[in-house]
């Protein structure tokens, strides 16, 4: 405890930070088959993620990361993809662009009933990116053991684009938390 308050008092460690820029919806297409027997959902995004890290003293070192967005409402699964692994060094900000989440997949009724009628908003469709990773964290001479967390970015809205030109979710209000995801045996915190 006094180890980790000299820490705390000399370094100051703050939580690094993440910024959702921009997201395009290329394509996000459900298609019934005539007898409806089956749904198919196909997706296309583009998105732009900024990382902050405002310590001066601490490095991070982030693995690759897995992304998925799911509707905000019901969770329901758009698509995925995967940011590539990067070091965050003291009082730096890292940029992706381009960043591709996709998905082609069949889904059940359920998913469908619960998909539609988002699908069909004016306002656009409840939208949420979650990220996991594990870190790793120096400080000087320190490193710690590498540790999960995950980057959950929610209140985006986004809109089914007409035609070929892509559509722009609306991001002005969107969060981006990190939270430590600590695994006891086969339970994750």
């Amino acid at each position: 405890a006094i180890a980790g308050s000299i820490i705390y008092v000399l370094y100051r460690p703050h939580r690094p930070s993440f910024t959702l820029a921009s997201l395009r919806i290329h394509r996000l297409n459900l298609t019934t088959t005539a007898d409806s027997s089956s749904s198919h959902l196909s997706t296309l995004f583009n998105l732009t993620l900024s990382s902050k890290n405002p310590n001066s003293h601490l490095t991070f070192t982030y693995d690759p990361f897995t992304l998925s967005c799911v509707t905000s409402n019901n969770d329901v699964f758009i698509g995925n993809g995967t940011l590539p692994a990067f070091i965050s060094n003291s009082k730096n900000e890292t940029t992706f662009k381009g960043v591709v989440i996709t998905t082609s997949s069949d889904l059940d009724a359920d998913t469908v009933n619960n998909l539609r009628p988002d699908l069909k908003k004016k306002n656009g469709i409840p939208l949420k990116i979650e990220m996991d990773t594990k870190v790793t964290v120096k400080m000087d001479g320190l490193k710690s053991k590498k540790v999960g967390i995950r980057v959950t970015c929610d209140d985006i809205k986004g809109t089914v684009p007409k035609g070929k030109s892509p559509s722009v979710a609306n991001v002005s209000g969107s969060k981006c938390k990190v939270d430590l995801r600590i695994k006891i045996w086969k339970w994750t915190f």
